[in-house]
């Protein structure tokens, strides 16, 4: 399982979104149990050091737990203990951080929920100093109201991998409008090969990337829905032709997150982020290319999700400014082990613009193209998406994909949904 994908039976955004959302709804939970993730005894009184409890979701690549445990045991002004979870790290999370009990450090991605609930602490005193050399994408889907609330570690970005001896053979160049990529996915089925894999959900996963393809967007820059138009409702709606042409493969062993498909040759093209690059290449070398997730016309243009995970400091925490120092320590100042977390275990890009420009193992083949992409193309998650909007935009999305039902019908559900959420939150 990938980097940022804790629970592959469920939607991406929703996953990310639950640990700030779900908080409410957990509340009846008063902690998340007795292992804590601290180490045991005292901390920060008669010269002891604080103990600071860092919680992970669990990666799928090798080692990662490893190097994370690497991480906190080479930190010497506190005790910090890793706490990797298995399973459903997102409600876990969402009843640790409404108790002392819960993490002191944690990743996830930004809720307006967080923040509102009084859950993370502002990070602006200790990324002030660097905070130009993140991108502004990264700053800010951490920003809530001008205040940074976390310091981004990694970015996952996905896009289609394909298999050029596929398409070559074919005929078939990669696709550069929705409409090509429909007919590419057709072309490229046969009764041993589908054209795409997109996942066993259908094709959810596509329908951020669908969404900005056609100039949309889930919030306006002044908090309104932006997946209303005719043009939003025109992209989701060729989601469903592709599943209704059979073009896409269901019922694969594994989901859209990791490689087997398109390296066992089950398809031709897959979504799927940079992380599986190492493993795509030592499967299919020179066969691999990258292309983004193609424009609705030519008066929009592609779209890269540039997802990814992000470092956090509870409020809760009884010692939120050795907290915070741990993780300047960890996420700004450490550069080798900022660079050894996105680039040795499988591929990410360092948030970091000053490492990523230096790292060696993205400046060739299909990774330097995956970088020049999200670049170019790349959209981070706002913050102000809740889980209710989250999951209502999914229904939209499962509605039209698999069932066919008619697009703007199911954009003005969902935009009921998100109306009331945006009042809710804003008056």
């Amino acid at each position: 399982m990938p980097a940022h994908v804790p629970n592959a039976g469920l939607n991406r955004r929703d996953l990310l979104k639950r640990a700030g959302g779900l908080a409410a709804l957990a509340a009846f939970t008063a902690a998340c149990g007795g292992n804590t993730g601290r180490p045991s005894g005292g901390g920060g009184s008669g010269g002891a050091k604080v103990n600071l409890a860092q919680w992970f979701h669990q990666y799928g690549e090798a080692g990662t737990q490893q190097a994370a445990i690497k991480y906190a045991k080479a930190y010497t002004d506190a005790n910090v203990a890793v706490q990797w979870t298995p399973g459903d790290y997102g409600s876990k999370l969402a009843s640790g951080l409404l108790s002392s009990n819960g993490p002191d450090v944690f990743e996830s991605q930004l809720n307006i929920g967080m923040v509102k609930s009084n859950q993370v602490v502002p990070l602006d005193d200790i990324i002030a100093d660097v905070k130009s050399d993140f991108s502004e994408g990264d700053l800010a889907t951490n920003t809530i109201d001008g205040k940074v609330y976390g310091i981004r570690m990694i970015v996952d970005p996905q896009v289609i991998y394909y298999r050029k001896s596929m398409l070559d053979k074919a005929g078939i160049k990669p696709p550069e409008t929705i409409d090509d990529l429909v007919a590419a996915a057709k072309e490229l089925t046969t009764d041993k090969v589908k054209g795409i894999f997109v996942g066993n959900d259908g094709g959810n996963a596509l329908g951020g990337p669908a969404l900005w393809s056609s100039g949309g967007t889930y919030l306006t820059d002044d908090k309104k829905p932006g997946f209303t138009n005719d043009r939003a409702a025109s992209a989701l709606g060729k989601l469903h032709q592709m599943y209704a042409d059979k073009s896409v493969l269901l019922g694969a062993p594994t989901d859209w997150w990791d490689p087997g498909a398109i390296n066992q040759g089950l398809v031709a093209m897959q979504w799927i982020g940079m992380w599986a690059v190492p493993g795509m290449v030592k499967a299919l070398g020179d066969d691999l290319g990258v292309f983004a997730f193609p424009a609705l016309d030519a008066q929009s243009k592609p779209a890269v999700y540039s997802g990814g995970w992000t470092q956090f400091v509870s409020a809760k925490s009884a010692n939120v400014d050795a907290a915070k120092k741990f993780v300047k320590w960890l996420w700004i100042d450490q550069a080798e082990f900022q660079e050894d977390w996105c680039l040795n275990y499988g591929f990410h890009i360092p948030p970091r613009k000053s490492l990523a420009a230096k790292a060696a193992k993205l400046q060739s083949g299909v990774a330097a193209e995956t970088v020049k992409l999200t670049t170019e193309f790349g959209h981070t998650d706002n913050p102000s998406w809740t889980p209710k909007m989250g999951t209502a935009f999914t229904d939209l999305l499962t509605n039209v994909i698999k069932k066919g039902a008619d697009p703007s019908a199911e954009i003005t559900k969902a935009e009921k949904t998100v109306d009331q959420e945006l009042s809710r939150l804003f008056g």
